[in-house]
């Protein structure tokens, strides 16, 4: 039996396995251009951090008045999005050497993530993480997005795994959120470093504030090895 016993880990994609928000960035501000909004900044971007692609055209459509459908935008962003993290997505390299280490081991992986399932699909096959990562979560397969738990219960379902055994990696505080709602414990990346005080992250079991820069995979293996130890 692995070192982790009986431990699950689901993975946030978008800003915790692969750096791709600088490309929902520029997909964001390519799509609200097209539509008569020219001054969509990283600020704004930074606010929607965590939360899914449907959410958040539908919050745009509310907060500029657009008259589009959302599923139009929806398509004009994930076509924008496609085009560039298709082309440069990048997992992050400490991400993936803890990936690897627990796929050694057996450990049960998952990915839950707000993005659409073409998107991850394309993200995990052009970084190679797929290999690994074959259990998948959209939120548009589930009712409810991040903050709401229903991707990680569902994650875990598709696991076969007790949420009390499972243990989300997570960038954003609405993940967090989701990950204390579905009863499961979390490691915390901030990716917006000026959000490490949200009190969503203060449920997290770890919590590096320097975010990537202070992740390690065995800064991470090591308090999964702890964790399963104690319980």
């Amino acid at each position: 039996m692995s070192t982790l016993g009986g431990i699950s880990v689901i993975f946030d994609l978008d800003g915790t396995l692969v750096d791709s928000e600088p490309h929902y960035y520029e997909a964001g501000r390519r799509t609200l251009a097209e539509y008569g909004v020219p001054d969509f900044t990283w600020a704004d971007h930074e606010a929607y951090v965590g939360i899914s692609t449907q959410e958040t055209v539908a919050d745009w459509k509310r907060r500029y008045g657009l008259r589009a459908p959302v599923e139009e935008l929806l398509a004009v962003k994930n076509r924008h999005y496609l085009g560039l993290s298709g082309a440069s997505a990048r997992a992050y390299p400490e991400m993936r050497k803890f990936v690897e280490l627990l796929a050694g081991e057996g450990v049960p992986m998952a990915v839950a993530s707000g993005s659409s399932p073409e998107a991850i699909g394309t993200i995990l096959a052009r970084t190679g993480l797929d290999a690994q990562l074959r259990t998948v979560v959209s939120a548009d397969e589930v009712a409810m997005g991040k903050p709401a738990p229903d991707v990680f219960l569902e994650a875990a379902r598709r696991l076969g795994a007790d949420p009390a055994d499972c243990v989300v990696l997570e960038d954003a505080a609405p993940g967090a959120a989701a990950a204390h709602a579905a009863g499961m414990r979390c490691i915390a990346i901030p990716y917006v470093a000026a959000q490490a005080d949200a009190p969503e992250f203060a449920t997290a079991g770890l919590l590096l504030r320097g975010g990537q820069e202070e992740f390690t995979a065995r800064t991470a293996y090591d308090w999964l090895v702890r964790t399963a130890r104690a319980s």
